[in-house]
């Protein structure tokens, strides 16, 4: 059974910074798969914003947060995932969640639904 451990987040004002943490446990080590972060605001639709593939190099990052964020693994702990977010903007204020599921290739698919283990989601807050 997979298992998504999400942690970090919280409240910052803009220009701040922000680290989140995801930990998946369940997966064989010979599996490789696509772990991502998405974010849902109030009203609008789950956007992916960041991903990367554990078997190879594919990373990627939404245009909206190239420059700020950076997405990597942990060099210890292979199926642990870090988003650091830097000069946050009141526009990243959202539910953030961690999402694991089959790349295609040794890319990642960008939408929701091809992701089929998720986190339950940490709130980033960020006032002006």
């Amino acid at each position: 059974q997979v298992q998504l451990a999400e942690s970090g987040g919280g409240s910052s004002q803009a220009g701040g910074s922000l680290r989140l943490s995801c930990a998946a446990s369940g997966y064989a080590y010979y599996v490789n798969y696509c772990m991502a972060w998405f974010r849902q605001a109030p009203g609008q639709e789950r956007e992916r914003v960041a991903a990367i593939y554990t078997g190879g190099i594919y990373t990627y990052l939404a245009d909206s947060v190239k420059g700020r964020f950076a997405i990597s693994r942990d060099n210890n702990a292979k199926n642990t995932l870090h988003l650091q977010m830097n000069n946050l903007k009141p526009e990243d204020t959202a539910m953030y969640y961690c999402a694991t599921g089959a790349g295609s290739g040794a890319l990642c698919r960008p939408r929701s639904a091809d992701y089929n283990y998720w986190g339950q989601g940490t709130q980033v807050t960020v006032s002006s």
